[in-house]
């Protein structure tokens, strides 16, 4: 398919999405947000893609959401259209494992698709940071929600009060990324973190996806339960059967994702 606002193109078995608004940093507008949920949508179904790398250009991954499309926005407006909640959490939903890859700007909006994203890897140009105050509103795409989780209580209140932003360095010793790597090498980076997932069984990989990000949803008891009945169904796989043969029988696995 062809997008307003977005290149997507397979590599392998990785499906490769790009922010592509340039002069407006990759603002999010609802043509961009209603395209992305699209081209989730078309690699989620298609079964030769086990894994998404998400980016935007090598100055913005996207400097927040579109202020003038939403300035004059009323209350009844937003509630109305669902505003921020219908195609925005589309990344969130996304059952296939997402890396994003982040370079320049990641300031509000942006931040928090980056967060809704599996893992970050950021380019030693990145910026993160929620801004929205300083502009009279407060995150509402999940920034108070899973920065906190991400980074702890104090350095989430200091990012979303005072609007600052924090460079890949400090984002990584805080745990927002997992690691950082120069701007040039970031799509090679990251598409080799995706390969690397796409090469392993895709019912799996999804069954640690959903796992990992039920321990924020329950206390640990649930988790572990949870966890625990995943642990279980993967025997009811042939991939699970495939991995340990291949394993006591010394050689590389065929995975037929089944």
């Amino acid at each position: 398919m062809s997008y307003e606002t977005l290149l997507t193109e397979k590599r392998g078995r990785v499906g490769l999405i790009t922010l592509n608004r340039p002069k407006a940093f990759n603002a999010l507008n609802s043509v961009l947000i209603g395209e992305l949920a699209k081209a989730l949508e078309t690699f989620e179904s298609d079964h030769d893609i086990g894994a998404l790398v998400l980016t935007g250009g090598t100055q913005a991954f996207a400097a927040g959401a579109d202020i003038k499309e939403m300035a004059q926005k009323s209350y009844i407006d937003c509630y109305r259209e669902d505003f921020i909640t219908r195609g925005w959490e589309r990344t969130a939903q996304c059952r296939k494992p997402i890396v994003a890859a982040v370079a320049g700007y990641a300031l509000g909006g942006g931040c928090e698709i980056a967060m809704m994203c599996d893992f970050i890897i950021a380019a030693d140009n990145a910026l993160f940071g929620q801004p929205e105050l300083t502009v009279g509103t407060l995150p509402g795409a999940g920034g108070t929600q899973r920065l906190a989780r991400a980074v702890g209580k104090s350095l989430a209140m200091d990012l979303c009060l005072t609007g600052r932003q924090i460079t890949a360095e400090e984002a990584l010793r805080a745990g927002l990324v997992s690691r950082v790597v120069p701007v040039g090498s970031l799509i090679a980076e990251s598409l080799k973190a995706a390969e690397k997932i796409a090469a392993l069984s895709l019912p799996i990989a999804m069954m640690v996806k959903e796992s990992i990000n039920r321990a924020f949803e329950v206390n640990l008891s649930e988790g572990i339960r949870f966890e625990r009945r995943l642990f279980h169904a993967s025997f009811g796989t042939r991939d699970q059967k495939e991995g340990m043969d291949a394993f006591t029988t010394k050689r590389s696995p065929h995975w037929t994702h089944s």
